[in-house]
């Protein structure tokens, strides 16, 4: 009798303990995929969403890149929840990027979680240290890119729709902005 307690405790335990691992509790279905340039000689996105299997989503991009990024180059994010995903129903989080300087941006954010999603399916710039200016000139490729458990995303989202609208500007460049929607439901296991 004590021989089946000892193995229910410990059975508990092992259940207990990988129910408290930090890793994402969700999971996402991009939705839509959009992007917007006032110069296409610039800088041209190109985005689409890839369906590797069922119930798993993929995405994958291509940019053109030619001009040169300065101090004045800005970038921002916003992001929006929606439980229903109609567009007035959008409310906005405190989960945003803060207008700052496309450099800035490049040794923060960029690095902190861009650099991790992209770094095996694309050749985005990759670096260690402080990223040193001028981003590079040249077309940029993202194939079949997917969000890991280890992105450094937060663990707990609530389920629903997020549109995240990322924007850069600044004087005398183009303006230019992606606009991507997925939509997150708890992971089962």
């Amino acid at each position: 009798m004590d021989s089946r307690c000892l193995l229910a405790r410990v059975f508990l335990g092992v259940l207990l303990m990988h129910s408290c691992e930090a890793a994402r509790k969700w999971d996402y279905e991009p939705m839509s995929l959009s992007s917007t340039t006032t110069d296409p000689s610039k800088i041209l996105i190109k985005t689409k969403i890839d369906r590797i299997g069922r119930g798993e989503f993929a995405i994958s991009a291509t940019a053109m890149f030619n001009y040169t990024t300065t101090e004045e180059t800005m970038v921002e994010c916003l992001v929006y929840r929606s439980s229903s995903g109609a567009e007035a129903d959008y409310k906005l989080l405190p989960w945003a990027i803060p207008r700052q300087t496309f450099h800035e941006h490049l040794n923060t954010y960029y690095k902190e979680v861009t650099m991790r999603v992209f770094k095996k399916c694309s050749n985005f710039p990759y670096f260690e240290g402080d990223f040193q200016p001028p981003f590079p000139k040249m077309n940029y490729v993202a194939e079949k890119c997917a969000l890991g458990d280890d992105d450094r995303l937060p663990e707990i989202c609530p389920p629903g729709f997020y549109k995240i609208v990322f924007k850069c500007f600044g004087k005398n460049q183009p303006s230019w902005s992606f606009t991507a929607v997925f939509r997150l439901k708890p992971k089962l296991f």
